[in-house]
């Protein structure tokens, strides 16, 4: 059997035990109940997917993954390819707003190069690590053919689980997923627009920060890309081999190993949202361990978040990636456990509870 097919066929829903418990010990806090409202939702699924009394989130990481695009010769960012690489190397200097972003929030970046045109020549960073899992460097271009082949697709999820794994001997409580690649947003487009049955013009926007006529050049090269190839929206891989991106193939297998292994997963922005996709898409059960971070600028953001039924938990009119938003999110979700188990019991503390009639 697959590492692929093993790890999906794994993975089990919440444990509703451990939620009632949950909502009981909840009950119990010196607070009117539900009060706390967001909080104590993450409480209760942090206890579903830990299956714990007591969950720890001490352990915190982002991965972010990065890897070129075909497409991008195309013209379709307003930055050059190269900007991939150089990017790579700003987040393993600490330089990157994700590095700022995951130091406040006490977790450790771990960047992997899952298909950057270039060689990395970089062993680790300061508070993280770097790994090389390139597929390939870089995608082909779909709009002459399919941007990697079926198996390339299955190597880069089984990639995704391979990174999630080898970190766990560090320690893995939580994880945010993140990513860099220019010409990914369109890639996303695609994908999201196949996935979600939504047309191409809704859930298409400015990326990087292209103009009026680039935006509606990059929506007819989805389109004409997606009546080319006609992905399966019901087949995830296919999706994923004919308008997809390493990097996304490889978030979507972090997500799946991650709920394989009862660790929540923090969703970044649009593109870690279609790696959401294509993960739910091969395992439904994947949505319960995670969490919306943010809702991005990106249109196609919004309409993913929807058909998955992940509410965000900020809006803050974000659009870079790389994880910003899960690590900004990651303080809310230890809000939550904080609260859970740190909070004093109405009997514990002498308060008298709400009267009954």
């Amino acid at each position: 059997m697959r590492k692929m097919d093993h790890i999906i066929n794994n993975i089990q829903g919440l444990d509703q035990v451990s939620i009632k418990m949950a909502q009981t010990q909840l009950d119990s806090l010196t607070k009117p109940r539900g009060s706390l409202g967001r909080l104590e939702e993450l409480a209760k699924q942090l206890a579903g997917i830990t299956r714990q009394k007591r969950f720890s989130l001490k352990n915190k990481v982002i991965f972010t993954l990065a890897a070129d695009h075909g497409i991008a010769e195309e013209g379709i960012s307003a930055y050059p390819q190269e900007v991939t690489i150089q990017m790579v190397y700003n987040f393993l200097n600490d330089g990157a707003g994700i590095n700022v972003l995951a130091r406040m929030a006490g977790a450790r970046v771990v960047i992997v190069d899952m298909g950057v045109a270039h060689h990395v020549d970089h062993p680790k960073t300061e508070m993280g690590s770097f790994k090389n899992k390139k597929i390939r460097s870089g995608t082909m271009n779909f709009i002459k053919e399919p941007a990697m082949t079926r198996d390339e697709a299955v190597r880069s999820l089984e990639a995704g689980m391979d990174v999630l794994e080898e970190e766990l001997e560090k320690g893995v409580d939580i994880i945010g997923t993140g990513e860099m690649g220019i010409g990914n947003t369109t890639s996303a487009s695609a994908i999201t627009a196949c996935i979600t049955g939504h047309n191409v013009k809704d859930v298409t926007g400015l990326g990087t920060g292209i103009d009026e006529k680039r935006l509606e050049y990059k929506k007819q090269l989805i389109e004409k890309a997606l009546t080319k190839h006609k992905p399966d929206p019901l087949d995830a891989i296919d999706v994923l081999s004919k308008v997809g991106g390493f990097e996304i193939g490889g978030m979507a297998g972090i997500m799946l190993a991650a709920a394989h292994h009862k660790i929540p997963v923090i969703i970044d922005g649009f593109i870690s949202g279609t790696a959401a996709l294509i993960a739910s898409q091969l395992q439904p059960k994947v949505k319960e361990y995670m969490i919306a971070a943010h809702c991005s600028v990106e249109k196609g953001h919004t309409i993913i978040l929807r058909h998955m039924g992940l509410k965000p938990l900020l809006d803050l009119d974000l659009r870079l990636g790389e994880g910003t938003g899960a690590a900004l999110a990651m303080n809310i979700v230890e809000a939550g456990a904080k609260i859970f188990h740190e909070m004093a019991t109405f009997e514990n503390a002498g308060v008298s509870q709400k009267e009954t009639l």
